[in-house]
């Protein structure tokens, strides 16, 4: 059996001294800087590391390994930044790096929160743990330096925006995870948002199927409820990214609202749609609200918010594109998941959105073969939702200009709004099979097929739009 040495002593030490202490037990109140992902060790028991840091020793820090038999005795840290009291755990080294062990059977640990405004009680803590008369202070203190000194995790690459991703490409992000479900399959879905706007993205020329698809900020299998789209910020897409179950650390994003850093993350496009996926390559880490690139993306979202401009979607500059007028001004400007969450479910607002598809959409089908009336089903998009909008009756015949003697000059109206530059429509025109809709303004107005489920049986139509030629 390995031999113990006993107890340095029963106060706390700095890390760098802690550090000498090799083949004995200390005790340490510090920061954690960065969160492993819990697992199962060679043996019988769960392993889960933590590296920590104080203002003895900042970087890189040093490696606590925790093993406990059952997983909810685990230590669960909230968020990097929080701080960790840990008694009696053992310093050890191997191949020149030192780090601690927390035994299940003599070591103890208590979580508290990292934030200034938290109070003096800790959020967890193992059985064996006995707080002592210097723990406020010590909690204040290192509180105090987390202040000018948080601790920031590092990736290998410098963190991207969502503005910026790219197919295919491995990158780092820093955001906010909203809300989190569980597919069909069993995996995870995050849905994170860091204040900046997807690109648009190329678009397919099956214009028909895309139509026929339903469309929201949600899947179909995954209907988010009012509730949970009400707590979304009204600019600035929402991505939803797919996690196996193999990342623990999702469990404890439950709750919403975590800043979190996604290391090694790929982006794909599925109808149009950007969507995430963590590589089993992939990390999760979690970072505190305090963390210097969650302050910068909310700053960046609060100077958005304080401007009208700075809310349109951020291609949409220099300005929408003026294939079509309103007739009337709608102020104010309203994104899409706005007016989803909207308080009243029939209302009126004025977009900027992106005509993604529409059925019919080739112009010797507009009209109903029976009446001779306009009946479109058009699917808008801008950065924070996609929904469906129809245009009917006396609503198509301003959007069309009345009735065109031919189908060239509607055809011709069309290939615009739905970004076609081949004046047939064919699948290969540009010159990477693709079209890029541009942003146009319309006016919107919600109704509800059900009055016993207003909010369930909502639907838009587009009104007092013209599409010009």
């Amino acid at each position: 059996m390995e031999e113990r040495g006993p107890s340095v002593d029963s106060a706390y030490l700095p890390i760098r001294d802690a550090r000498k202490c090799i083949h004995q037990r200390v005790n340490i109140f510090a920061a954690v800087s960065s969160i492993g992902a819990e697992k199962k060790s060679r043996g019988t028991d769960y392993v889960v590391s933590l590296k920590i840091m104080d203002q003895s020793y900042m970087e890189p820090g040093i490696s606590v390994n925790f093993f406990a038999e059952d997983m909810t005795k685990l230590p669960h840290v909230r968020s990097i930044g929080d701080i960790i009291s840990l008694q009696n755990v053992e310093v050890r080294i191997h191949r020149g790096d030192v780090y601690c062990v927390h035994n299940k059977k003599f070591s103890a640990f208590a979580l508290f929160q990292g934030k200034t405004t938290s109070g003096l009680i800790h959020y967890q803590k193992s059985a064996k743990y006995h707080a002592t008369n210097h723990d406020d202070e010590f909690l204040s203190q290192i509180r105090t330096w987390l202040l000018d000194n948080p601790p920031i995790a590092v990736g290998k690459d410098v963190p991207l925006l969502l503005r910026r991703i790219k197919l295919d490409l491995a990158f780092d992000l820093v955001c906010k995870v909203l809300h989190v479900s569980e597919t069909s399959k069993g995996d995870w879905m995050l849905f994170v948002w860091d204040g900046t706007d997807t690109p648009p993205a190329k678009l397919r020329f099956d214009l028909e199927l895309q139509g026929e698809r339903p469309c929201s900020l949600h899947v179909e299998e995954l209907p988010l409820t009012i509730e949970v789209l009400c707590t979304f910020p009204r600019v600035g897409s929402v991505l939803r990214v797919f996690a196996s179950k193999s990342f623990k650390e999702i469990a404890h994003l439950h709750g919403g609202n975590q800043w979190v850093k996604l290391c090694n993350m790929i982006c794909g496009l599925h109808d149009g749609m950007w969507n995430g996926m963590l590589q089993p390559s992939s990390e999760v880490l979690l970072l505190s609200d305090e963390d210097w690139i969650a302050r910068q993306r909310l700053k960046t979202y609060d100077l958005r918010l304080a401007t009208a401009l700075e809310n349109y979607p951020m291609t949409s500059f220099p300005a929408p594109s003026h294939i079509t007028v309103l007739d009337y001004d709608y102020k104010p400007y309203t994104t899409l998941i706005q007016s989803l969450t909207h308080p009243e479910v029939t209302h009126k607002c004025m977009c900027i959105v992106r005509v993604v598809a529409a059925y019919p959409w080739q112009a010797k089908d507009l009209r109903s073969p029976v009446t001779g009336r306009y009946r479109v089903r058009f699917t808008l998009e801008d950065p924070t939702a996609r929904i469906h909008a129809y245009i009917c009756g006396e609503d198509g015949v301003k959007f069309f200009q009345g009735y065109p003697t031919t189908e060239e000059v509607v055809t011709s109206k069309m290939d615009k709004l739905l970004g076609i530059t081949d004046a047939d429509g064919e699948a290969g025109s540009d010159d990477d099979g693709g079209r890029n809709p541009p942003w146009v303004w319309c006016c919107l107005k919600s109704y509800y097929l059900d009055e016993n489920n207003p909010r369930g049986s909502r639907r838009y139509r587009i009104f007092s739009t013209t599409l010009l030629g």
